[in-house]
C-alpha cells in the first residue's frame, strides 16, 4: 500500500485583496442552485482569519434583520470569486468573537487611518 502524499501547488487568488480582522469586506462567492451557478455577495466584518496553508479560511459576520449571520470562506477555494475591502478596521486583537455579544452602535469598529 503506497502512502505517499500528493503535493498540490497552492496558488493565491489574485482577486482577493489583502485584509485582516476588523476589516469590512465584500465577498463574491459562487453558489450552486440545482444546475445553475450564480454569484452571491456577502458583506460584513471579518471576525477571524486563520492562516493554515490549504486550510486557511476567514469568517465574516453581518447583522441582517436583527439576526447575526456568520459565514466562513476557505481562502484557496475556487468558489470564492473575489474579496473586496470596503473599509479597514482598527482593532487590537486577532479574533473578534466579542462582537457576537454586541448589537447596534456598540458593535461598530473604528476605521483605521489610511496608509499613503
Amino acid at each position: 500500500m503506497d502512502l505517499s502524499r500528493t503535493i498540490i501547488d497552492l496558488k493565491e487568488n489574485p482577486n482577493i485583496d489583502d485584509f485582516g480582522p476588523g476589516d469590512t469586506v465584500r465577498v463574491h462567492a459562487k453558489v450552486v442552485e440545482g444546475e445553475r451557478e450564480r454569484i452571491q455577495v456577502f458583506e460584513g466584518a471579518v471576525i477571524r482569519k486563520r492562516n493554515a496553508g490549504s486550510s486557511s479560511n476567514f469568517t465574516v459576520r453581518r447583522i441582517t434583520h436583527d439576526v447575526g449571520v456568520e459565514r466562513t470562506f476557505p481562502i484557496y477555494s475556487p468558489r470564492v470569486e473575489k474579496v473586496e475591502v470596503v473599509r479597514r478596521g482598527k482593532v487590537r486583537r486577532a479574533k473578534l468573537y466579542y462582537l457576537r455579544g454586541l448589537t447596534g452602535k456598540a458593535a461598530r469598529i473604528k476605521e483605521a487611518a489610511r496608509r499613503r
